[in-house]
Parts: C-alpha cells; sequence; structure tokens
C-alpha cells in the first residue's frame, strides 16, 4: 500500500523524466524506517492540540406508539433489576456487618475502607470495580471481595486503588479477593496507571488454601506483578493501615516506597502468638513488626506516619513527585462543559434495556442517549445491518462503536472486522454494544450448512481483528452475552480494558430456555439445563464471580465510559515510559 502510494504522489507531483528516479528513492527511504508496533497504547504527543472538527449526522430516534408496549416491559424489568442492585449495593457498603465495624472502629481504633479512600482522593469521582464480586459465592459470602478496587483521582492524576476492608472476615484473603486484586492490577498495567495498596490484612484463609497459593494466577501473581510493573515504570505505593501478616506482607515491601501508621500498623511474617509458640517469648506486636522499628531499624518502610490522616496526606506529597505532566486543571471541566447533551434523556435507556432478546428496540436508540449531541457517523449503514458500526464521540472523546443489532451473520461480521481494523489503523477506542443472539442458528438443510458455514468464517475475522487490535476496548453488556458471538463482540476472554454490564445483561453459554439446541431434541435433561441456565445466567450471578468490572445502571453509562475514556487516555502525560531492564529493589 506504502509503495503505490508513492507512486501516484510521484506521477502527480513531477515530470516523467524523474519518476523512475524519485519512486526508488522513496521506496528506499520507506524499507529504511523501522516498523513501530503499539502495544495497547494510543501515541499522542503531549503538547496541546486541537482535534479536528466533526459535523457527525444527529440520530432522529423518537419513540413510536407500535414499540410502547415494549418499552414499558422492558422499563419494569429495569425497575426490578435496579431495586435489586440497590440491595445489594447497601449490603457491601456494611462490609462485615454492625459488629466488626464497631470492633475495626473503637477497638482497633483503624479508619473505615471508604473513609481513607475520602481522606486519599481528590473527590468522590471513583470508579470502583466489581462492588458485588464475593456475593454468593460456595464458601459464603465476602463482601466486595474483602476488599475494594478502583480508579480515582489523587493530586490530579487518575491511580488504581487495592484497599483491604479489614471488617469483612478480618482482612482474611479468599481466592475471590486474590482474583479481584489480580484484575486491578491488570487495569493498572493496561492503562499504565500508578497504583496505591492500603493494606490491612490477615493473609491467606488457610482451609481454602489449594485454591490461593499454588497456581499461576493466584496468590504469588499479585508480587510477580508487582516486580513487573515496576520494571514498566507504573509507579507503586503502599500504606500499611492495619495488620500486614504472612504474604500480606510482601506487598509493601516490594512497592516502591512506603508509608506506615504508628501503633496501627504491623509488618511482619508471624505474629506474637507464632513467636511465643517457637521460642517461648512474649513480643508485643509493635515491638515486632511496628512502624517504629520498620522505619529505624529494618528500613521496610520509607516514611513514618504518627497517624492515618498523616499517611493518606504522605501518600498524595508522594503521588505529586510522579513524572506525569497533565494538562492545566481549568481545561478538564471545561471540555466536559462544552461538550453537547444526547438529545434524549438518560433515563430512557431503562426502557431500552432489553429483558430478554425478543424484547431488543433498535441499538440506535441506545446510541442515540449515550453520544454527544446524539451525532453518529455511521460506517457500511446499509450493508450488515445485525451490526451498527460508527464514529461518534463521547465527552469529547473520538470512539469508534460497533453494537449488536440482531444476529451477527456473514455480512455483519465482515463489516465488523473491517471497521475494528480501521479503528485499529486510527488509534481509535473501541466501545462494544453487546447484545448478542440466544443461540446459534440450527444447521437443518444444506442451505442452512452452507450458510452457518460462511458465518463462521467471517466471524472468525472478527474474532482476529479485534484481538489483534491494540487499540483501547471498553465492552458494555447491554442485553445477552451468549455463544461464539460475544467472542466477536469482546467479551471478557478477548480482553477489553474495561467489561461492565446492565443489571438485565445475561452471561451464558447459551441464552435460558435455549438448552435444546444444545442436547437432543427428546433429551431429559433440557429442563434441569434451563434452570440452571436461568439461575447462573443472571449479571448478579456473574458480577459476584469477578467476571465483569461491575455492574452498572444504564443511564449512569455515559458518564461510566467518560471516565473510562479519560483513565485510558492518561498515559500520554507520562514523560518516562521506557521499560527499565530491572525493577526497582528494596534495601
Amino acid at each position: 500500500m506504502y509503495i503505490l502510494r508513492c507512486k501516484i504522489y510521484c506521477f502527480s507531483r513531477f515530470p516523467l523524466p524523474c519518476v523512475t528516479s524519485v519512486f526508488c528513492l522513496l521506496c528506499c527511504r520507506l524499507s529504511e524506517q523501522p516498523r513501530h508496533h503499539s502495544v495497547r497504547c494510543l501515541s499522542f504527543p503531549v503538547r496541546k492540540r486541537r482535534a479536528l472538527r466533526s459535523a457527525f449526522p444527529v440520530l432522529q430516534q423518537h419513540f413510536v406508539p407500535i414499540q410502547q408496549h415494549v418499552y414499558e416491559a422492558n422499563l419494569q424489568n429495569s425497575n426490578s433489576c435496579s431495586k435489586r442492585y440497590a440491595e445489594l449495593s447497601e449490603k457491601v457498603r456494611k462490609g462485615g456487618g454492625e459488629s466488626s465495624i464497631i470492633r475495626h472502629t473503637q477497638k482497633n481504633r483503624k479508619l473505615l475502607v471508604r473513609d481513607r479512600l475520602r481522606l486519599l482522593l481528590d473527590d468522590e469521582d471513583f470508579l470502583e470495580l466489581s462492588p458485588f464480586a464475593g456475593l454468593g459465592l460456595p464458601y459464603g459470602d465476602i463482601a466486595s471481595a474483602g476488599c475494594l478496587t478502583g480508579v480515582g483521582r489523587i493530586n490530579g492524576l487518575w491511580c488504581v486503588v487495592i484497599a483491604n476492608d479489614a471488617t469483612v472476615k478480618g482482612g482474611t484473603a479468599y481466592p475471590i479477593t486474590v482474583k479481584k486484586q489480580l484484575r486491578a492490577q491488570e487495569v493498572a498495567i493496561q492503562n499504565r496507571l500508578p497504583c496505591v495498596y492500603l493494606v490491612d490484612s490477615g493473609g491467606a484463609f488457610l482451609p481454602l488454601q489449594s485454591e490461593i497459593f499454588p497456581d499461576k494466577n493466584q496468590g504469588g501473581r499479585t508480587f510477580y506483578n508487582e516486580a513487573v510493573m515496576s520494571a514498566m515504570k507504573i509507579p507503586q505505593v503502599s500504606v500499611v493501615c492495619g495488620s500486614c501478616t504472612a504474604g500480606g506482607a510482601y506487598i509493601p515491601t516490594m512497592a516502591e516506597e512506603t508509608v506506615m501508621v504508628h501503633r496501627i500498623g504491623t509488618l511482619f511474617l508471624g505474629g506474637p502468638p507464632l513467636v511465643k509458640a517457637a521460642t517461648g517469648e512474649e513480643v508485643t506486636p509493635e515491638d515486632l513488626g511496628g512502624a517504629t522499628l520498620h522505619a529505624k531499624v529494618s528500613g521496610c518502610v520509607d516514611h513514618f506516619a504518627s497517624e492515618e490522616k498523616d499517611a493518606y496526606d504522605c501518600t498524595r506529597n508522594i503521588i505529586s513527585t510522579l513524572n506525569f505532566q497533565l494538562p492545566e486543571e481549568e481545561e478538564e471541566p471545561a471540555r466536559r462543559r462544552a461538550e453537547e447533551e444526547p438529545l434524549y434523556s438518560s433515563e430512557e435507556l431503562l426502557g431500552l434495556a432489553p429483558r430478554s432478546y425478543n424484547y431488543s428496540l433498535d441499538v440506535k436508540m441506545i446510541i442515540s442517549r449515550l453520544t454527544d449531541g446524539s451525532r453518529f457517523q455511521e460506517f457500511k449503514a446499509s450493508y450488515g445491518t445485525t451490526l451498527v458500526t460508527g464514529f461518534a464521540k463521547i465527552y469529547g472523546h473520538l470512539v469508534g462503536i460497533v453494537a449488536s443489532n440482531g444476529q451477527l451473520l456473514h455480512e455483519a461480521a465482515l463489516k465488523g472486522s473491517h471497521f475494528v481494523q480501521l479503528c485499529d489503523q486510527r488509534d481509535v477506542p473501541l466501545i462494544f454494544l453487546q447484545n448478542t443472539a440466544p443461540a446459534a442458528a440450527p444447521t437443518l438443510t444444506t442451505t442452512q450448512a452452507e450458510t452457518n458455514s460462511n458465518c463462521l468464517k467471517a466471524q472468525g475475522s472478527m474474532m482476529s481483528a479485534v484481538a489483534c487490535a491494540s487499540v483501547p476496548k471498553i465492552t458494555v453488556v447491554i442485553g445477552g452475552c451468549h455463544g461464539a458471538d460475544s467472542y466477536a463482540m469482546c467479551g471478557r476472554a478477548f480482553d477489553p480494558n474495561f467489561l461492565f454490564m446492565w443489571p438485565n445483561a445475561r452471561v451464558s453459554i447459551t441464552a435460558p430456555d435455549h438448552a435444546s439446541s444444545l442436547l437432543p431434541y427428546d433429551s431429559k435433561q433440557v429442563g434441569d439445563v434451563n434452570r440452571m441456565l436461568t439461575e447462573e445466567s443472571s449479571a448478579f450471578f456473574s458480577s459476584g464471580r469477578l467476571w465483569d468490572d461491575g455492574i452498572i445502571l444504564p443511564q449512569h453509562t455515559r458518564k461510566v465510559l467518560a471516565d473510562c475514556l479519560d483513565i485510558i487516555t492518561q498515559q500520554q502525560y507520562q514523560m518516562s515510559t521506557e521499560k527499565a531492564h530491572s525493577s526497582l529493589l528494596r534495601i
């Protein structure tokens, strides 16, 4: 493609006698230039820049009377799901319960985890990840998986925060706790975000050690990630604001800078009971591993804080030393105020969230309630209409949108593959709005077999395009997430930067009441499988197992997408990003 363009350019700009020499010169120059491949980051200059002007067409997506009954049924289902969402939100905010909170605050004289975040972060604008993780598990309810994770601003800089909640099982780490912490570190790595650990942990839950310790993506991976992040020049700061016992003791000692709180922070592999059992000696936690010891003697911590508030002030000061060059403070609020709001109310998304696949309305109605000014530049509007693709802006961020609008047929998959590669070429982030068909099309005739084969090849092409695209990807499951179609629409296995679900969404290999598509017609298991699918496909079941980054209400989707896009693009402001040969080693 480069040679062809050079040839055309030469013939159009130079007289005939010099065409050959100029063409050869340009081709040689191009062949000498090394090719650079992007790795999940956007290559923008730091200097101030002005985006290209755009006047995308406005989507006129009003409701019509014939859609009213579908809208009302969806709205009723959304209200029911929102009620469930509110109940679970209240449950996780209570942490380990009233008695645990009293013991944590009065006896141990420690702040609650959400109060700690208020002291650490600039404001309440905190994108919490997977708040319902840990609910409904075989070994019981572990509220928020025993730790809070998310992305918030510290001195204007988006940072990942991983904070243990010691009111939940005393800060003990369960398998779901480890999984949540690893996902937070993955978000930090993908988006090159500084990471702050608020450590208050009692170590692993020993009865489930086989699910915490031995495997690749279990407990030890946390420390591996810390080393790799340091080598990638992703800053990490740790605050010891409680117990750091056993495996939890390695997190602050591997961070680049560590703050420790006097009297409430302790750091050791084995506590006083183990010392007494081994040697018969009685020792206090403060003498064995308190802040004074580690700040003055062992050197395991870098900053001594007399109380928790001082520790978070110190952490904010540490973040201010990071080598980032952010835009002027007044630019960001001004930019958001200047963007056009959608022409339609975001509250109407509650009636557009499908209660089932058969209650899906035109996905352009959803797009028109998410984009700036309800504007959307559609790509291949008349081809493969069961997939909607095109460009739009969300709070000024240019994005490519790929949205399910029916079954992912042959033409739609080819269109999706083309559009994904187009966005990858232009460094435009991708947003997937996923609502896939409940089951694969049956193969009953030779013609149908040929159609399904063509569809299979096209979907494979789209999967390859999505998997290999190096631009950031954000997925929102607005309806169903079923079968192979969900992979082509950037499901969890295809590694999106963020994946959220609406409360009405369902995730399963096939939709409830469609088990017969996978089993023999007269199978006696169909009823049992359908009941299992109904229970296990719920968005709340999914989120409890951390198959997503959280459930978001439809009316909050635009705000969440804007925050994610801000987070993703922050990496352009880091002044030093080249990978070093080794990580920072402590004393």
